[in-house]
């Protein structure tokens, strides 16, 4: 369904590298006119993706704007792009983050200008295209496509140990991905012996129905990929590192988007494919989700680093999306889904402002800071309210998020004892609130313990035109959710009514059979849909 009638995907996907071919023109030195462009051409993007937010027909879970070719033909591989309420929020995010990013970086960004822009851009690409591809081998494209242009953002502009933090977040990530690549081969072989048609697409693959014993196997393969993404305790350990030796505008586009590359991938793939091993696996993850909630803040809370403190939070916050995740009911889903929106608002915003503090002081260091909150009252403000966003404050987008997924796990009916799974990762929300009020109190009031610290700026209106955004979603979600939920609604339905029925469908395969083929159930427009259509 595609109801512009125009490849509007494909234009919201290479649009950014319309200002790389520009970019690539421009003398090394020309950074203002870099900066110029970059910023146009993520803008262009930003346009893009709010007609397209526009024109999204939220009552349906058919995929909508589908974009359909062949790409290798004789392999079965398409250039297949769509999407849906899980994806349409996650592309505008991608889409409003990148601008703010390349405003952010106007003044902390003075060498290499030319090139972090190019890579900058060019990862903007790989994230949009990875939120929309429907085939699988489309999407491992671009999935291993972000890992480059974030190799060099924290390697080349990163801080002291940023060789070190680049090579570790490839290798982890990397390692991930050729187990997905094998089950990917796998799936394609099995529904080529079972069907006799060679095919990558996702729409095609989720006809068959592979045996349970090969679920276990499959889905393992694809999680552990999505796992180190998230990253999920134990598979975390790359990311403090990355975070901290980042520059600014990489911290809040790997927080705010790349994670979410993780949980992302479980709901559109692992999970729908394999349902057999996601019930059997769901205790494990549900267990793990609740120690990365608990052991994040508690590691969080004796950091001396802004900024690592701020990266082991999300550790502690996705492992909430993914406790949401595996509840498998409409509150667990769309907090899960909601609380990967929230997070790149909150956490994004606190990394920048992070980082402009360290533009002021050249130091993260709580102990070095302290009594700055009447000579920067316009920081004091943006810096409350994001923490106490992030603590899940009633009123800001926090609260909604972790209300529903601790409603929707504490419902979840197919897991015995769900409800202490729920009671611990509550502990995570008093944690949470130990290690960021007692950040920002440290860090806001106090004794002046530098001099420095009483001639400090106040933010500035670049600064303001930054956070501003941020600022406006974490209050708009909190306030009135109502429009990002309704959504998603209906996807998140499907998406729980498909993986039950599969499951029972998984039930029925044959022993000595490696797959079977189902009617896939066909989703139904709304009367007043089809008349318009």
């Amino acid at each position: 369904m595609n109801q512009l009638n125009l490849p509007i995907l494909s234009l919201l996907i290479f649009s950014p590298l319309i200002g790389v071919l520009f970019i690539l023109f421009c003398g090394r030195k020309s950074h203002t006119m870099i900066r110029n462009i970059a910023m146009a051409s993520s803008l262009g993007t930003l346009v893009i993706s709010c007609v397209i937010l526009y024109t999204f027909k939220s009552h349906t879970s058919l995929m909508q704007f589908e974009e359909n070719v062949p790409w290798i033909a004789q392999w079965g591989v398409n250039y297949h792009l769509g999407l849906d309420g899980i994806s349409v929020l996650l592309v505008f995010l991608t889409a409003l983050l990148t601008p703010i990013c390349i405003l952010s970086s106007w003044n902390y960004i003075s060498k290499r200008v030319k090139e972090f822009h190019i890579f900058f851009l060019m990862l903007e690409t790989a994230m949009l295209g990875a939120f929309l591809a429907l085939d699988l081998v489309l999407f491992y494209v671009f999935w291993e496509a972000m890992l480059i242009p974030m190799y060099f953002i924290i390697g080349v502009w990163g801080g002291p140990r940023r060789i070190y933090a680049a090579i570790k977040f490839f290798l982890f990530t990397f390692v991930g991905s050729v187990f997905m690549l094998l089950a990917i081969m796998t799936l394609y072989f099995i529904h080529k012996d079972i069907t006799g048609v060679a095919s990558f697409d996702l729409m095609e693959i989720s006809k068959i129905i592979v045996a349970p014993h090969l679920q276990m196997w499959l889905f393992a393969a694809f999680g552990l990929a999505f796992a180190i993404k998230v990253p999920m305790f134990p598979f975390h350990t790359w990311l403090p590192d990355a975070h901290v030796e980042a520059p600014t505008p990489g911290s809040v586009i790997l927080a705010g988007v790349l994670l979410k590359m993780g949980t992302y991938g479980f709901m559109r793939f692992a999970m729908p494919l394999f349902p057999y091993a996601v019930m059997e696996y769901m205790p494990y993850i549900s267990a793990l989700a609740v120690i990365g909630i608990i052991y994040g803040a508690l590691v969080a809370m004796v950091q001396p680093d802004m900024k690592k403190l701020v990266a082991y939070s999300s550790v502690s916050h996705l492992g909430f999306v993914m406790l949401g995740l595996f509840a498998l009911n409409a509150q667990g889903v769309q907090g899960a889904l909601l609380q990967m929106i929230n997070h790149g608002f909150s956490t994004g915003a606190l990394f920048l402002i992070v980082g402009m503090l360290y533009e002021r002081r050249h130091t993260r260091m709580i102990a070095d800071y302290g009594g700055i909150a009447k000579v920067t009252p316009m920081l004091f403000v943006f810096f409350l309210v994001v923490t106490l966003s992030s603590i899940g404050l009633p009123g800001l987008n926090g609260f909604v998020g972790e209300v529903l997924i601790m409603v929707g796990a504490w419902s979840n009916q197919f897991m015995d004892r769900s409800i202490y799974f729920t009671i611990a990762a509550a502990t995570g929300v008093i944690l949470a609130a130990i290690y960021m009020l007692w950040m920002f109190q440290r860090v806001m009031y106090g004794p002046v313990k530098n001099e420095k610290n009483q001639n400090l700026e106040d933010l500035s209106p670049r600064e303001i035109a930054v956070l501003a955004p941020m600022i406006l979603f974490i209050v708009w979600i909190g306030v009135y959710s109502q429009p990002f939920m309704k959504t998603m609604e209906a996807s998140v339905r499907d998406f729980n009514v498909q993986i039950e029925a599969r499951f029972k469908a998984s039930l029925t395969v044959p022993k000595g059979v490696k797959a079977i083929v189902i009617s896939a159930p066909q989703q139904q427009l709304p009367a007043e849909e089809k008349v318009t259509e």
